[in-house]
């Protein structure tokens, strides 16, 4: 289908080699195995004789050394531990260990390995369609895309635009419900059960490229009291923001409801590395629930709020499925600045009306971007809409009517990735396409799995753990 519509429009250290080095290099032992299971990650551990640093030179054969890849340096001692990522898989790869001690650089030999296959269920899990590679953008095809799978056990995966699967992280007991590319190259993640629904989670996990878990807050610890959903970034680097299931308690007697019934509204969480909580705001705060017709029918999942960032004066942009609107929201006083959207305070011209928004957010271009699902017209799209916020208004950027084929009622994303070409999530076709305004598909990746975004990150941001 997708090629029809385009041409239209924990560490175990499993063995592969040990070396000895000479002594007068100051190391003497190295073993060599993948990091964490998996078959992306080589680890060496390096025993030196005294108190030292070390770091590592790579290449895969192919390319030569002149492609190579320096680790970063270990903490001085004598026991060190280094990741090598950007590997390819079933690949001849050489390197070359580097000592450093009172600012004396040594090198070791040059030594050899050569990566595995990758493992059976991790094989065909995303294929690749672009009849034309001379149209993509030149940081499209040098950068890389993140997804994720929901269900256990859950796995984040960075593919290129050839749909080559380049790094991945797998956990057991949890799926990745959401997850972001932090500026500290890191990624921060909502997990969660399969019991819990498609984008709610009751922990929060933090883990830089090699692998590591810098962060792992769950439900019960700290101030994480509430179950989290759909969205979590980062504010600086010790600040986490997310948003909760927020419940109010209310006397819905009066509408034919229970005198003690239970509303499932939105908050928005702040809290520190170790789950302090540092701000706090409550959808309850700005809307009475009983002036919502349709409560009743409505208070599992009043609002349903599902995507947040910041606008680029600090306050916040969050976005809502239910009532078809977006919000800012002062991130000081919590004051609701604007609605935008079905019964908003935002004036509005007929051809910026959009349905449910999704992944609302502030584009290079300085417009508000985000995928619209189109359930009022069973047809997705992507909207960027320039906000006045003077005037109380916001008037049409630009508008791109996705192929009704992949029409996508729930989840998706668009981002920009230069000023005519935009990278779209149809999350429940299990389709990403590339399309430029005029709405002609450039790219196509299908997906074994239906990620809930697919997030582009150039390859700077990734440097010197992925490069292409």
């Amino acid at each position: 289908m997708i090629k029809k519509l385009i041409q239209k429009g924990s560490f175990i250290l499993v063995l592969l080699a040990m070396a000895s080095c000479s002594k007068n290099q100051g190391i003497s032992n190295i073993n060599i195995g993948i990091h964490g299971n998996n078959e992306l990650k080589i680890q060496i551990d390096v025993t030196t004789n005294d108190q030292t640093q070390v770091y590592a030179e790579y290449w895969s054969d192919k390319k030569g050394k002149n492609s190579k890849i320096t680790t970063p340096i270990s903490k001085s001692g004598q026991k060190h531990s280094l990741v090598l990522c950007n590997i390819t898989p079933e690949t001849s790869y050489s390197y070359q260990l580097f000592t450093v001690q009172d600012g004396e650089k040594k090198p070791s030999k040059i030594y050899t390995f050569k990566s595995r296959k990758l493992p059976e269920w991790l094989q065909k899990q995303f294929k690749a369609n672009c009849p034309k590679p001379e149209l993509l953008p030149q940081n499209f095809k040098k950068g890389f895309m993140l997804l994720a799978k929901r269900e256990t056990p859950g796995t984040a995966y960075i593919v290129d635009y050839k749909g080559n699967l380049r790094w991945y992280h797998t956990l057991e007991g949890t799926g990745f419900k959401v997850p972001h590319f932090t500026k500290e190259q890191t990624i921060l993640s909502i997990l969660g059960t399969n019991d819990e629904p498609t984008s709610y989670g009751s922990e929060i996990l933090e883990i830089n490229l090699q692998g590591d878990t810098l962060i792992h807050i769950k439900k019960g610890q700290g101030d994480l009291k509430q179950v989290i959903h759909h969205e979590i970034i980062k504010k600086s680097a010790n600040e986490i923001v997310t948003i909760t299931v927020d419940q109010k308690i209310m006397d819905l007697t009066s509408i034919g409801g229970k005198k003690q019934d239970t509303i499932n509204g939105d908050g928005i969480l702040i809290l520190d590395k170790k789950g302090k909580q540092l701000w706090k705001w409550s959808v309850f705060d700005d809307l009475d629930p009983l002036k919502d017709k349709d409560l009743l029918k409505n208070k599992k999942d009043w609002t349903h709020a599902n995507s947040l960032n910041y606008d680029t004066d600090g306050n916040f942009l969050i976005s809502f499925y239910n009532n078809g609107q977006i919000w800012k929201v002062n991130a000081k006083t919590g004051k609701v600045m604007w609605k935008l959207g079905k019964g908003g305070n935002m004036k509005m011209t007929p051809e910026s009306n959009f349905s449910q928004a999704h992944a609302a957010h502030i584009d290079q271009e300085g417009s508000l971007l985000f995928f619209d699902n189109g359930v009022d017209i069973k047809q997705s799209s992507v909207f960027a809409l320039k906000v006045d916020e003077k005037s109380n208004s916001v008037k049409l950027d630009f508008h791109i009517k996705l192929p009704k084929e992949i029409y996508n009622d729930r989840m998706g994303s668009a981002y920009m990735i230069d000023k005519d070409a935009i990278l779209v999530c149809c999350s429940k076709r299990h389709i990403t396409v590339l399309t430029n305004k005029k709405g002609v598909l450039l790219w196509a990746l299908e997906s074994e799995i239906p990620p809930y975004r697919t997030i582009f990150i150039p390859e700077e941001k990734l440097k010197p753990f992925l490069l292409n």
